[in-house]
């Protein structure tokens, strides 16, 4: 049962304590953008990719014992939820190194496997009192933190919020200059073409 407290809060320990020695490393001054991203990769990483092979490992190998600590009883629905952190830890771990689009993906789905999963906790909790600590210990408080600050990091991460410079300002105008310039070629061709 102590795993069960222990593991979503040491998870983002490591992670935290990854990004910090990540941006400890980088040479000054240190980018915005570079924090975000490794504050991303270090969260997909570990609370999504490594708890999610956990909880996997926990639900389909060790499925009395994942049961009892949530409160519930076994079914074969553990199964399923197995299976689907298995998708998750492997999605997570895969995005962790790659773009923003995976990112985005994996965050979408963990959002709502998690969120909903805590939603369900709560719902036992003032339902049936479930005080067990894989329903109402850290895991409850990971189930929604999460896929919030993995969202919140993707909103800061995206290049559609990200404020231009100068030199993309006037690049942005140059190509539109030239955009219009070919319209204008065009239409002057059509024109005749035509006569």
């Amino acid at each position: 049962m102590t795993q069960v407290s222990l593991v979503p809060i040491l998870l983002w320990v490591v992670a935290l304590a990854c990004a910090g020695a990540a941006v400890w490393r980088e040479p000054r001054p240190v980018l915005r953008d570079f924090v975000v991203d490794r504050l991303l990769r270090y969260l997909l990483f570990f609370p999504l990719g490594i708890q999610g092979l956990w909880a996997f490992i926990g639900h389909v190998f060790f499925a009395e014992q994942a049961a009892a600590s949530i409160g519930w009883a076994n079914t074969p629905f553990q199964y399923e939820v197995g299976v689907a952190n298995l998708g998750l830890g492997l999605a997570s771990l895969y995005a962790a190194f790659r773009g923003f689009e995976a990112r985005l993906a994996v965050a979408i789905v963990a959002s709502c496997f998690l969120i909903g999963a805590g939603i369900i906790h709560i719902v036992d909790i003032a339902g049936q009192g479930n005080l067990a600590p894989g329903n109402a210990g850290p895991i409850l408080f990971t189930d929604f933190l999460t896929p919030i600050a993995i969202l919140v990091l993707l909103f800061f991460a995206s290049d559609r919020w990200k404020p231009k410079s100068p030199a993309t300002h006037a690049l942005e105008a140059e190509l539109e200059i030239a955009r219009k310039a070919m319209r204008n070629y065009r239409d002057a061709l059509s024109e005749l073409g035509k006569g």
